[in-house]
């Protein structure tokens, strides 16, 4: 392939803007808040669903609470009338006396049941209405922080992006003054062997594998046109000469 050597250098600075354009792109994908939002997102599934959760509990027990107060209702109020019957005086005869006597002590008991059973109940929801506060509590945490991240990362995402809307400008006109087949080239080598199309013979080494020409390939590079498109032997990628080469 022939190119001339101008247009040979200009693959050297186009080379310059691609390995920037690499190492923002990397700089963009490799910001630490990515994998700090994307941990957030998860924690923040869990506390939802425990929320979710806890939620559903503290409307199960207070339903229970309402029904234990609602059994609570009838039993009091029979006991209630009851004792207004005795304390009224009006059942004189002993045998529905002592009757009336046994039910106040039977509902007694009753009552004191079914309230241990309220109390317990309550004491559950009192817990369980704590942990979804909790839960909630630590939800809107983690949202914020989460909030926080994105903001922090937008940020950064932003500041990158202009840079590299800067290079690839740079980029776009750079390729513009390089043969189309030299740029084919250049780009096929640069796809191929992760990132580094061209690079400049220096002596006797490549810049791109720092290996050393042979002798053979030296007496090759020294004898080549200006104009003829040196390979490195080793490495493959196009050699760009940047002053005499001495076999």
């Amino acid at each position: 392939m022939k190119a001339a050597a101008t247009a040979q250098l200009r693959l050297l600075d186009l080379q310059a803007e691609d390995t920037a354009i690499a190492q923002l792109e990397h700089r963009r994908r490799a910001l630490p808040e990515h994998a700090a939002i994307a941990e957030a997102k998860t924690v923040r599934v869990r506390l939802q669903q425990d929320l979710l959760a806890a939620r559903t509990r503290v409307g199960d027990l207070q339903l229970e609470v309402d029904k234990a107060e609602a059994d609570l209702v009838p039993v009091r109020e029979r006991k209630v009338r009851d004792q207004q019957r005795v304390d009224g005086g009006t059942v004189t005869d002993p045998k529905q006396l002592n009757a009336l006597l046994d039910e106040i002590t039977h509902l007694g008991r009753r009552i004191g049941d079914l309230e241990d059973i309220e109390l317990e109940v309550m004491e559950q929801l009192e817990a369980a209405t704590g942990r979804q506060d909790m839960l909630a509590n630590e939800l809107t945490e983690v949202e914020n922080s989460m909030r926080a991240l994105i903001a922090a990362r937008d940020e950064q995402v932003s500041v990158l992006d202009a840079d590299l809307g800067v290079h690839q400008g740079k980029r776009a006109g750079i390729a513009a003054e390089i043969p189309d087949d030299l740029l084919a080239l250049y780009d096929r080598i640069r796809v191929r062997s992760g990132g580094l199309g061209a690079a400049a013979l220096r002596g006797h080494r490549c810049s791109g594998c720092q290996l050393e020409a042979t002798p053979t390939a030296l007496a090759e590079y020294a004898a080549a046109a200006e104009d003829d498109v040196l390979r490195c032997e080793e490495c493959e990628r196009v050699l760009v000469r940047v002053g005499a080469v001495e076999a």
